[in-house]
């Protein structure tokens, strides 16, 4: 999954393009490119939650430590791709193609 390509053939899956770049797709390329949005978006939701259930279990446990801030790490890499799948989603919806 992680090799797979978005839109541009030359943009691994966590490596998102230009927000400006995403208006210049084909059609199809642009619907490809929201199935690996979304994908991408549920694998962040399962690693923050994986994360934060680290985070508690290591705070219950061991108090307050590294593993406690361990989900901070992770966060602007998700907020990154939350905001890479709103404006593929946007861009979808313009062209009514979902």
């Amino acid at each position: 999954m992680i090799g797979e390509l978005v839109g541009n053939k030359n943009l691994p899956l966590f490596q998102f393009m230009k927000l400006e770049e995403i208006a210049v797709l084909t059609d199809q390329e642009l619907l490809e490119a929201a199935k690996k949005a979304k994908k991408a978006f549920i694998f962040d939701a399962v690693v923050v939650g994986m994360l934060a259930g680290i985070a508690i279990y290591s705070s219950v446990n061991n108090g307050f430590g590294l593993l406690t801030f361990l989900p901070l790490v992770y966060v602007p890499i998700a907020g990154r791709n939350t905001l890479h799948k709103q404006a593929v989603d946007k861009e979808v919806a313009e062209r009514g193609l979902g």
